[in-house]
């Protein structure tokens, strides 16, 4: 039984769920989303599995998650990481943010999320129980197919991709 941190506004612990529980009543809670890049500058995007329990067959981030009770945010991102792609590599904090979306089978996400960017251009070893398939896209190709098909993607990758094209411009000058 999976376990998540609960947080107030402010990403302060105020307690602990069991995960499918603070989805189902919306509690606020902390997760981490990792976003990777090639030196092509290519974001990797994951097909969530289609046994996810939200969000299934839909394009996301390379991973996301949640840290256990006492687990550090940053190692709890490359665990998820390894455990749904197979590698780590080093990640960055990049931002935070917060976000509330509700679920056609009733599931609330309520998450405080940390932002964590890396870079890889070697083998990616997708876990089949968590991913279908996998990706390396440009930001610009990404941004165009969002606003053509934006069903295609999951609610939390939509409100920050954003975010991240201003970040990848202000650091890189480009899409």
């Amino acid at each position: 039984m999976a376990e998540v941190i609960l947080v107030n506004e402010n990403d302060i612990a105020i307690g602990s769920a069991e995960k499918i529980e603070a989805h189902r009543l919306g509690l606020k809670h902390r997760a981490f989303s990792v976003f990777i890049f090639n030196s092509r500058g290519e974001m990797l995007l994951q097909q969530r599995a289609l046994s996810k329990y939200h969000s299934a067959g839909l394009w996301s981030n390379a991973c996301c998650g949640h840290p256990a009770p006492a687990e550090e945010i940053k190692a709890a991102a490359r665990r998820r990481l390894h455990e749904e792609l197979g590698f780590t590599t080093e990640l960055r904090n990049l931002l935070h943010f917060s976000y509330k979306a509700s679920f056609p089978n009733g599931l609330i996400e309520n998450e405080f999320d940390h932002v964590f960017v890396g870079d890889h251009d070697g083998e990616v070893n997708a876990n089949p129980e968590e991913v279908s398939n996998i990706q390396f896209v440009s930001l610009g190709e990404i941004q165009s197919d969002i606003e053509r098909q934006p069903e295609k993607y999951t609610v939390w990758f939509k409100i920050v991709f954003p975010k991240i094209e201003n970040w990848w411009k202000r650091t890189y000058g480009q899409l």
